[in-house]
C-alpha cells in the first residue's frame, strides 16, 4: 500500500517554466528501499512537451552562443554553490529516490558541484589552433563553435554526477540543452536543473521533461533541431538511438560492460578479495565500470576464495540511511527480477552457486528490492552469466592456468569499458595495460570509479568509439571546428 502522506508535484521546465505536461498524466518516483512510500509525483510527458522544449533551447541558443564565456562560468560556479550549500537535503533525497547510501548520495551530490567547478574553468580556455605556412601577409587558425540542440539523456545509477558531466560542458561551450532522465530517479535530476535555474540560467538554455522514453525518447534523438545526443545506458538502448540519429546529429555513447579482474599468483590475496568485493557490491552492483567477472589463476584460487567469501559475508545490507550499510536496494521491480533471472541461468548452466543468489524479503527487508551479493565459481567463458551485463551484486569467477590464458579470457566479451589486475610484477602490470581491450584500465584498483578531470570511455559494445566524456577532451563533443584563413 502506498503512502498516504503529502506527496509534492514536480513539473517540467520549458522555455523557463515549470510547466504540467500537456498530457495531463503523472507518474509516481518509488523509494525501492520501501516501495510504499511515493518520493514524488512527476509529469509523463507526451512528444508536444518534447517539441516545445526542443523549440525554445532552439530560440534560446543564438544568445547564449553569443554569451561571455566567464558569464557561463560563472552561472555554473552559482549552480555548484547551491548543489553544496543543500548537501544534506539532497543526499536525503537521493538516497530515497535511488537506495545508495546516504553517504555515498552526499559525496555524489558534491562530486557534481565540483564537476560544474571543473567545466567553468576548462571551459574557458578551450580554443583552436593557429597553424604555421609559407604565405607571411595570411593568418590559419581554428576556433571552436557550439554546435546547438543538445539533448541529454541519463541513467538512474548515478542521477546527478552523470547529468553533471554532460550539461556543465555542453553550457559552458555555448550550447543548449534538453534533458531526460531516467523515470526512477527524477527528483535529484530537478534538483540540478532547479539549481542552474535558480544560478541565473536564462530562460530556454535548459530544459527539462520527464517520463517513458518508449513515449518520447525517439524524438529527442530524431527532432532535425537535435545537433547532438549524449546517452548513458544499456548496449541495446545506444544502439537503437545509434540507429535512430540522423547523419548530420552527432552521437556519445556510455554504454554497458562485462569488467574483469585478474588475480595472478604474486597478487597480495587480501587485496585482491577486497577490491573485487568493492568493485562488484559496491552500489549493489549496479555500476557500468562494477567487476562482473574474477579471472584467478588456479594455484591461487582457493585462498582467494576463502577471502573473498568472508569480506562477503561481513557486508551490511539494508536502507541507505542506515550506518554501515554497504549494500542497498536495487533500483526497482524489474531490475531484481532481471537479477534474478541471470542467478538461475547460472545455477541452469551448471556453474557452482557457491554464495548468496536469494532475495531478501523478509522483516527489514519486504518493502524492498534487495538481493544478496552472489558468488559462482566454476563458470566457463562462454557462459551467459559470463558474457551477458547483469548490473547487479553477481560476480562469476573463472579460473585459468596462465597470464596469457587470463588474458584471452578477459578480452573474450563484446565489452570493453573498464578492466583491473592485481598483481605485484611490474612486467606483467605493463603489458597488461597495453593488451586489455578496454577504455579504462586499473592496475591494484577497483573496475569501478574514474576521475572528473580524466578521460572515460570504452571499447567495442561500451562506447560508439567518437568522443570521450570527463575531463578536458569532455568538451570536444560539444563543439565544432571551424577553419578560417585570413589574408592581410
Amino acid at each position: 500500500m502506498l503512502t498516504t502522506t503529502k506527496v509534492d508535484t514536480f513539473k517540467n521546465l520549458i522555455d523557463g517554466n515549470w510547466s504540467e505536461t500537456q498530457s495531463g498524466q503523472t507518474f509516481l518516483s518509488i523509494n525501492p528501499a520501501n516501495k510504499e512510500e511515493i518520493v514524488g509525483v512527476f509529469q509523463a510527458s507526451n512528444e508536444e512537451d518534447v517539441r516545445q522544449a526542443i523549440d525554445a533551447a532552439s530560440r534560446a541558443f543564438p544568445q547564449w552562443a553569443a554569451t561571455a564565456p566567464s558569464k557561463r562560468a560563472t552561472i555554473l560556479n552559482k549552480a555548484a554553490d547551491i548543489l553544496e550549500q543543500r548537501a544534506d537535503t539532497l543526499a536525503e533525497e537521493l538516497t530515497r529516490e535511488e537506495g545508495k547510501h546516504v553517504n555515498d548520495a552526499r559525496n555524489e551530490v558534491l562530486r557534481s558541484a565540483q564537476t560544474l567547478r571543473f567545466y567553468a574553468v576548462e571551459g574557458q580556455s578551450f580554443t583552436g589552433e593557429t597553424f604555421p605556412h609559407d604565405d607571411p601577409n595570411m593568418k590559419v587558425s581554428t576556433e571552436r563553435e557550439p554546435l546547438g540542440v543538445i539533448s541529454v539523456i541519463t541513467p538512474w545509477n548515478f542521477p546527478i554526477s552523470i547529468p553533471a558531466r554532460k550539461i556543465a560542458p555542453a553550457l559552458i561551450t555555448g550550447n543548449t540543452v534538453v534533458f531526460k532522465p531516467s523515470s526512477d530517479t527524477p527528483l535529484i535530476a530537478f534538483r540540478l536543473v532547479e539549481a542552474l535555474q535558480n544560478a541565473g540560467l536564462p530562460k530556454g538554455v535548459i530544459n527539462f521533461v520527464t517520463g517513458k522514453s518508449s513515449d518520447i525518447g525517439d524524438l529527442l534523438v530524431t527532432h532535425q533541431a537535435i545537433k547532438a545526443v549524449t546517452f548513458t545506458g544499456s548496449t541495446a538502448a545506444g544502439e537503437d538511438i545509434h540507429s535512430k540519429a540522423s547523419f548530420n546529429t552527432r552521437t556519445q555513447m556510455e554504454l554497458g560492460g562485462k569488467n574483469p579482474i585478474i588475480i595472478m599468483d604474486d597478487a597480495d590475496m587480501d587485496l585482491a578479495a577486497t577490491l573485487t568485493v568493492n568493485g562488484a557490491f559496491s552500489l549493489s552492483g549496479q555500476a557500468c565500470t562494477g567487476t562482473s567477472r574474477v579471472i584467478v589463476l588456479q594455484n591461487v584460487k582457493d585462498a582467494y576464495m576463502n577471502r573473498l567469501i568472508e569480506k562477503t559475508k561481513n557486508l551490511k545490507i539494508g536502507n541507505g540511511f542506515e550506518e554501515g550499510v554497504k549494500i542497498g536496494p536495487v533500483a526497482n521491480e524489474r531490475q531484481l527480477q532481471n537479477i534474478l533471472n541471470y542467478i538461475d541461468i547460472g545455477v541452469k548452466e551448471g556453474a557452482n552457486l557457491v554464495y548468496g543468489g536469494n532475495q531478501l524479503a523478509d522483516d527489514q527487508y519486504a518493502k524492498g528490492y534487495y538481493v544478496e551479493p552472489t558468488i559462482f565459481t566454476g563458470v566457463k567463458p562462454n557462459m551467459r552469466i559470463a558474457q551477458e551485463e547483469i548490473f547487479g551484486p553477481v560476480v562469476a569467477v573463472i579460473e585459468v592456468s596462465t597470464y596469457e590464458e587470463a588474458m584471452e579470457v578477459a578480452n573474450r566479451s563484446d565489452y570493453g569499458l573498464s578492466a583491473s589486475i592485481v598483481t605485484n610484477s611490474l612486467h606483467i602490470a605493463n603489458d597488461f595495460t597495453k593488451k586489455i581491450q578496454a577504455g579504462t584500465v586499473k592496475v591494484n584498483r577497483t573496475t569501478t570509479g574514474n576521475l572528473m578531470n580524466a578521460p572515460f570511455g570504452g571499447f567495442k559494445k561500451s562506447s560508439t568509439a567518437t568522443f570521450r566524456e570527463s575531463g578536458r577532451v569532455g568538451l570536444e563533443f560539444f563543439t565544432q571546428v571551424k577553419t578560417v584563413y585570413v589574408g592581410y
